[in-house]
């Protein structure tokens, strides 16, 4: 899918609101630094209600969010060093089956983060983004279904 900018980022993120089931998901965000994870991630918070800011948490590693009755975490792993520091933060307190996991950079957390539902990966191209969705569970392929619709 192809994204010029910002704005249809943004519209994106609202569609992906959209289709999230009401039960827990973990989402794995892939890109280069600036693609856009960021900028998704917040336009999914506000399309959930979230007021406010939405911080990168490239320095706390770790945001919370409540919303309704969805626990959302928004993990930003680039600084991760070594993934036994997802145990020194509480990695398993996030780890609930109603949460909503939205994490950047999940590679530098290796085998302590849970797999994802799905997976979307950004790029950069000429004068936008190219965005991909891989479904990696059924939840997952019920999201990529509507979206295609």
């Amino acid at each position: 899918m192809w994204l010029k900018n910002e704005q249809a980022t943004l519209e994106f993120a609202a569609k992906l609101a959209a289709a999230l089931p009401d039960t827990g998901l973990t989402i794995h965000l892939h890109g280069n630094l600036g693609a856009g994870k960021t900028t998704l991630v917040r336009g999914l918070l506000q399309a959930l209600g979230h007021q406010g800011n939405v911080k990168s948490p490239t320095y706390t590693l770790i945001e919370h969010y409540q919303l309704a009755d969805k626990p959302v975490f928004h993990l930003d792993l680039y600084r991760l060093a070594d993934p036994e520091e997802l145990l020194y933060l509480g990695i398993e307190d996030y780890l609930t089956p109603a949460a909503l996991l939205l994490i950047e950079w999940p590679e530098q957390g290796g085998d302590l983060l849970p797999k994802p539902d799905l997976t979307v990966n950004l790029t950069y191209q000429a004068d936008g983004r190219n965005l991909q969705l891989d479904a990696h569970s059924p939840a997952g392929q019920k999201i990529c279904d509507k979206l295609h619709k």
